[in-house]
């Protein structure tokens, strides 16, 4: 479903915002029986995807077989710090278990080392992979933007989109602080629009927010409070209608 070019509340719909959002089930306290909940909780809203963390992937896709929600889940998460080879390691048995999103963490120490070419190449080698065993498969880079200059930010965009992935991501909503709109129309500013997607995460709790998240250059949305931020639509749109 696509977006019109400037979102507005006038011109969206809850529909339209549901197909937005990644719905986050990452907390690590998280049990089975809220994991099955907020799958439903997907079902019936009708979102983007769900977000699981990787242990919950085939719960979720047995869960959701057969509804029009995609099951994603994290790689290196929350710090990015394992080596390469698990990271692509974890993405192939995500792939294996039903996940047709993977939203992985750069290394960001290494980023902000200056190692360059190994983080271009563990992008690469990822993606690479996940695409051979699975073409359609969806690769999302977090950056954990409070953690990074805005020089940073920059290198991390120009790598990831060298790298083929398929998203640039602002955080991983577990550091020390989440979606800016300042740091949205940086990374939408660059890298190629229809090449390469953005995806804001953490803290985005209100309608309003992920409608100014949308405007900055947004093309998804990581929330938790899918519930509310689409409840919250639907009640103003038929007031508005009154």
């Amino acid at each position: 479903m696509s977006l019109p070019a400037n979102p507005t509340f006038d011109n969206l719909t809850p529909e339209m915002v549901a197909k937005t959002i990644d719905h986050a089930l990452l907390k690590p306290e998280m049990t089975v029986d809220e994991v099955l909940a907020g799958c439903q909780l997907c079902a019936k809203y009708n979102t983007a995807s769900v977000c699981v963390k990787p242990c919950d992937v085939k719960l979720a896709a047995d869960a959701l077989r057969g509804t029009t929600v995609d099951v994603g889940t994290v790689i290196g998460f929350p710090h990015g710090n394992t080596p390469s080879s698990v990271k692509t390691f974890e993405a192939l048995q995500a792939i294996e278990d039903g996940a047709v999103e993977l939203d992985m963490v750069l290394n960001i120490g290494h980023l902000k080392s200056g190692r360059h070419d190994e983080i271009r190449d563990e992008i690469r080698s990822l993606t690479s992979a996940a695409k051979a065993k699975m073409p359609e498969v969806v690769i999302k880079v977090i950056f954990e933007c409070s953690l990074l200059t805005d020089e940073e930010k920059v290198v991390a965009c120009k790598l990831t989109e060298e790298a083929g992935a398929d998203y640039v991501k602002t955080s991983t909503g577990f550091s020390t602080g989440g979606a800016t709109i300042p740091d949205l129309k940086l990374m939408r500013a660059n890298t190629t629009k229809g090449k390469t997607f953005v995806k804001a995460s953490g803290g985005v709790r209100t309608l309003d927010y992920l409608i100014e998240c949308l405007q900055a250059g947004a093309d998804r949305i990581g929330a938790s409070a899918t519930d509310q931020i689409i409840d919250d639509m639907r009640a103003r749109k038929a007031a508005a209608q009154q």
